[in-house]
């Protein structure tokens, strides 16, 4: 179990690797900053943060990426080697397979995942909007995937705490980290009941974040991080009915890993009132 000691060295270096992305971090410098050795301090970051110290190092380099790239005229070459990748290819890889879109697809778009095929009608289980992609899409037709429901409630810290939460997007992802496209989501106008029909065959993880409240909702772009994030799983497919997930949410803190997935255009949510939702499918290679 880290101490309060450990965990703090923790914080000091992720403090360090996000004031300077661009740095050719190694493990070994990055533990003696902590003043341990390079195996133990491998494990305690692991067991503080859920990564790797590179996957995390990764993940804010991408994190200033989207930053830049939403803030700033710089070319994709240049923000490819202000973040620390030697090469814009395999930084224009991993940047879609975290964020869900390329680099120049995420500036278009202004920072967010447009909804399309439908926009944000309300949610019903017979209609769902669609993501349009160019891989392959869920194999649809296996009998879990058409009959499996996910139900469950994303809850809140405190229960007087309504007026300051927005929108909220619930996923299913592969691992527990906000990054890639999830193979399923559903988006709120609150925190509240959700339901994600369809749930492919396969162990998924619930991850829920959400942001500010109405009065910040144009301006989420400026913040990188939502406000609360929360996680439930994994859940396997093995049925009709799973069983209900309740996702409680905490605020975003400091050693968690960043929310990379593209935001939904915080300008579609809600429109059918209290309540309203659209289901999102995505297609995903590694899902079929």
């Amino acid at each position: 179990m880290p101490t309060t000691a450990s965990t703090n060295a923790v914080r000091r270096v992720i403090r360090d690797m996000r004031a300077d992305t661009g740095r050719e971090w190694t493990v070994d410098e990055m533990a003696a900053a902590a003043m341990f050795s390079k195996f133990h301090f491998t494990r305690l970051f692991r067991d503080v943060t859920g990564l790797s110290p590179g996957r995390f190092l990764s993940a804010l380099r991408l994190q200033e990426a989207k930053r830049l790239l939403r803030t700033t005229g710089f070319g994709v070459a240049d923000i490819s080697a202000q973040v620390g990748y030697s090469s814009v290819g395999t930084f224009s890889t991993r940047f879609k397979e975290c964020v869900g879109l390329s680099p120049r697809e995420f500036r278009a778009a202004g920072g967010f995942v447009p909804f399309t095929d439908g926009g944000t009608a309300s949610f019903s289980p017979a209609r769902h909007s669609t993501v349009r992609s160019s891989v392959r899409h869920v194999d649809s037709r296996h009998p879990a995937a058409k009959n499996s429901v996910l139900h469950g409630r994303v809850l809140l810290p405190a229960p007087d705490a309504t007026e300051a939460f927005g929108p909220c997007r619930v996923g299913l992802f592969p691992t527990p980290t906000h990054q890639g496209l999830p193979v399923r989501q559903v988006v709120l106008d609150r925190p509240g009941p959700f339901s994600i029909a369809e749930v492919p065959v396969g162990t998924w993880y619930v991850l829920a974040d959400s942001l500010p409240g109405a009065e910040r909702r144009t301006s989420v772009a400026d913040d990188d991080a939502p406000a609360y994030v929360g996680s439930y799983g994994p859940v396997t497919t093995g049925g009709i009915a799973l069983l209900p997930a309740d996702v409680a949410l905490r605020p975003f803190g400091e050693l968690d890993p960043p929310v990379l997935t593209a935001l939904p255009d915080p300008h579609t949510y809600g429109r059918g009132g209290h309540g309203a939702h659209a289901a999102v499918r995505v297609a995903l290679p590694w899902a079929n």
